[in-house]
């Protein structure tokens, strides 16, 4: 009988696997990583400046998130834990209820970010017994019907509707793309339209306003300093809650535990996930008490829901955020990494802007003076920073931002290494 020749990884993902969503881009199998860097297959090293799309905060296989995610397996892997109660999970929700701004205190965990923003949009409406919702343009939530509904980006959503009625949209504070370039005056005209939205586009049975402090999918689009703090101001007005989505912004990845506390505002409830436990899948929202004990006994559950392992994880890799203070790390290589684009803005013309609040950070390329979205030449980058054995990610509403969110553990050395990588690879296709 003729043997059958075993098929290689790629082979094995072109005829068993959907990937037909993803962009075509030469893959690469990963094999292990550490720290910033992660090796293929073949053993080529690849600085990695995108975290799995801003996940492996703490570093890939960072030990001690390791070690408790171990220790935890030869414990219990299961147990549905909300049917029963899981030590990790009660360990965690306190951790969460310490670092979480103002009065947040009470968590409910799922699997996912995309979860952590459904059950967050329910718990919204039972506490308030209202139904309609306002998201931001540009915005993006995940990718379930609901997550969709409230995303303001027709590039995400597109053949997936009609989507759930009741939800509305406010302009994105986009001020390099607005009509009021100046940050606090595009702060100042983006928290009088969320006002406008709700007069005009709703029935004015608003139960929340949900949007991201800092807007990752849509370009790495840092909000005036000026808009949450107008924009909670209306809010109160009307009595609507506001839920940050802190999935991707969560966890120190800006400079502070969450992006909202760069604002100085509170919201009432907060959606995390990615971040949260450095890798193992685990997604969370957290509110008041008065707010989260709007639940009521059928309103919600998940099976796999605060997964003990994941829990464990989580709650070692906030331990070690906190000790290593991971958060001033990520301001201050963010203040460091943002000032050499800058510079490097001054060299290059296809460099529209550089924004970002610590390693969350967006290069948007333009092609001319009248800033046309250069989103070839961005994917272009992308492709030859592989090439050269760096990982960065390309997101945006037009598809034109060079995004580098890099575990947050990178050296500077690693930053220096990868902006050299970035800037040859922007002067190719400049050429």
């Amino acid at each position: 009988m003729e043997a059958t020749a075993v098929k290689t990884t790629e082979e094995k993902y072109r005829d068993y696997v959907i990937t037909s969503f993803v962009k075509a881009i030469q893959p690469i199998v990963i094999d292990r990583a550490e720290g910033a860097v992660v090796y293929d297959a073949k053993g080529k090293a690849y600085l990695d400046c995108f975290a799995g799309i801003s996940v492996v905060n703490a570093g890939h296989s960072n030990p001690e998130v390791i070690a408790a995610a171990k220790a935890q397996i030869d414990k219990l892997v299961h147990c549905c834990s909300y049917v029963y109660h899981a030590q990790s999970l009660a360990d965690l929700a306190e951790k969460m209820a310490e670092i979480a701004p103002g009065r947040l205190q009470k968590t409910f965990f799922a699997n996912s970010g995309a979860e952590a923003i459904e059950g967050a949009l329910k718990l919204a409406r039972l506490y308030t017994g209202k139904k309609e919702v306002i998201s931001l343009e540009m915005s993006f939530h995940g990718r379930t019907y609901m997550t969709l509904s409230v995303t303001g980006n027709s590039g995400r959503k597109k053949r997936g509707g009609p989507y759930a009625p009741g939800v509305a949209f406010a302009p994105a504070p986009y001020a390099y793309r607005s009509q009021w370039p100046d940050e606090e005056r595009c702060g100042e005209e983006c928290a009088k339209a969320v006002e406008q939205v709700i007069r005009y586009q709703t029935s004015g049975d608003v139960a929340a306003f949900l949007a991201e402090p800092v807007m990752g999918e849509g370009g790495i689009i840092v909000p005036p300093k000026n808009y949450f703090r107008q924009v909670k101001e209306v809010l109160d007005r009307y009595g609507i809650l506001f839920i940050a989505d802190e999935v991707q912004s969560g966890f120190g990845r800006t400079g502070k535990m969450f992006a909202i506390e760069h604002y100085g505002v509170e919201p009432d409830i907060m959606a995390t996930a990615k971040g949260i436990a450095n890798g193992f899948p685990l997604g969370g929202f957290t509110a008041r008490p008065e707010i989260a004990d709007a639940f009521q006994p059928g309103d919600h559950l998940s099976t796999f829901g605060g997964n003990p392992v994941s829990c464990a994880a989580a709650l070692a890799n906030i331990n070690y955020m906190q000790k290593q203070n991971l958060p001033q790390q990520s301001f201050e290589k963010g203040e460091y990494t943002i000032g050499k684009l800058k510079a490097m803005q001054q060299r290059l013309p296809i460099i529209g802007e550089v924004r970002g609040l610590g390693l969350m950070i967006g290069v948007e390329l333009i092609e001319d003076s009248k800033k046309t979205p250069a989103a070839a030449k961005a994917e272009a980058v992308r492709s030859i920073c592989l090439r050269e054995g760096l990982l960065i990610g390309v997101g945006g509403v037009f598809g034109n931002v060079i995004r580098l969110q890099p575990p947050l553990v990178i050296t500077r050395e690693q930053v220096d290494q990868a902006l050299a990588v970035v800037e040859n690879a922007l002067r190719e296709v400049s050429a």
